[in-house]
């Protein structure tokens, strides 16, 4: 995506958008969905973010389709996700970093939350797990890390919703650990 730094957090961080965002992660949703999924978003407003998002390209339309007279969209993330560009984040200060982490982070809770309010949940069956690892690694062992991890996960990039397939989430933090 090609926006600013700036441009990227303001329209990524808005409160009511990182909820848009986080309703239509791995999933296709027409605006009505959405209108279902966050009742307490004015319809204007909710309609007015959606245009927001995919002016800017944060939010694709993936289909239309006739409903009566009028053209109905369905919106879904865009294949290449909603990262702030490299250069943008080359250019980011510490406190817009802040911002983008903090924003990740309140999206995973929300997610997780949301899984926890499903009637029945089971966490081996339904594939959930959470951890954390130390790896100890110099710069080519990285290097090789993920390079080895973009392979394993760009084929299943290309799987389309539908069938049998559940939508998952998959968020992953590198960083170094302090020494001290």
């Amino acid at each position: 995506m090609g926006i600013s730094t700036e441009r990227w957090a303001e329209l990524a961080l808005h409160p009511v958008r990182i909820r848009i965002l986080a309703a239509v992660a791995g999933d296709r949703r027409t605006a009505s969905e959405l209108a279902g999924l966050l009742p307490d978003v004015p319809q204007a407003t909710l309609y007015r973010h959606i245009a927001t998002l995919a002016k800017a390209g944060m939010l694709e339309v993936v289909e239309e389709r006739k409903v009566g007279g009028a053209t109905e969209r369905v919106h879904a993330l865009p294949k290449e996700g909603l990262t702030p560009s490299a250069e943008a984040l080359a250019s980011a200060s510490p406190e817009e970093h802040a911002r983008y982490f903090t924003a990740f982070v309140s999206t995973l809770l929300s997610e997780f939350s949301r899984y926890l309010t499903k009637e029945h949940i089971d966490l081996v069956a339904d594939g959930v797990g959470y951890h954390q690892l130390v790896l100890h690694l110099d710069e080519e062992e990285l290097a090789r890390f993920a390079q080895g991890f973009a392979e394993l996960v760009r084929p299943l990039l290309a799987n389309e919703p539908g069938g049998n397939r559940t939508p998952r989430l998959l968020a992953t933090i590198l960083l170094p650990l302090t020494k001290g």
